[in-house]
């Protein structure tokens, strides 16, 4: 048996993908949260990248990835179309620096950081998902990869902090 060349995606804000096996997703996040959805035993799963947490004002028209309420809404169809029950998948949780607040020394009711990761936790919570790991919050910038094959998800800290770590249960490791 062969196995399929590795599909390589790296996401732009705003965008999504729910895939198989053979695909590696990437993304780098600031103050934007990714989603991570994967399925064990079918070894399919998503990601998001999403800038807001909810639009302002809804207008009727498509989803959009742009907003966390939204991306999720959109990771959820292709979930329904595996015909698993939701609650099968592992959620990882990432992003939500607040990149802006500690460049302008500023922290109050305006920050996008903390209100994307409190709607991804919203999110979870309210379609009883148990969150597997999550890497929300602080103050650097995260580039992160998800093995759909594996279900492992990357995350190595920018600037500063040089780190890297799995979120598949193992501990930080510097790289």
């Amino acid at each position: 048996m062969t196995s399929s060349p590795r599909k390589e995606v790296f996401l732009h804000p705003g965008e999504w993908i729910f895939a198989g096996r053979e695909h590696v997703i990437s993304t780098l996040l600031g103050s934007c949260v990714s989603i991570v959805l994967w399925h064990p035993q079918l070894q399919v799963g998503g990601m998001c990248h999403y800038l807001l947490a909810r639009r302002s004002e809804r207008s009727g028209g498509e989803l959009s990835g742009r907003y966390g309420d939204e991306a999720m809404l959109l990771l959820l169809r292709e979930v329904l179309a595996t015909g698993r029950p939701l609650q099968e998948f592992r959620v990882k949780l990432i992003g939500g620096a607040a990149i802006l607040a500690t460049l302008e020394g500023e922290h109050g009711s305006n920050d996008v950081a903390a209100r994307n990761a409190d709607m991804a936790r919203l999110l979870a919570r309210q379609l009883g998902l148990t969150v597997q790991a999550e890497d929300l919050g602080g103050a650097s910038p995260r580039m992160v990869m998800f093995d759909v094959q594996s279900g492992d998800v990357w995350v190595r800290l920018t600037q500063d902090n040089e780190t890297g770590a799995a979120l598949a249960g193992k501990k930080r490791k510097k790289t």
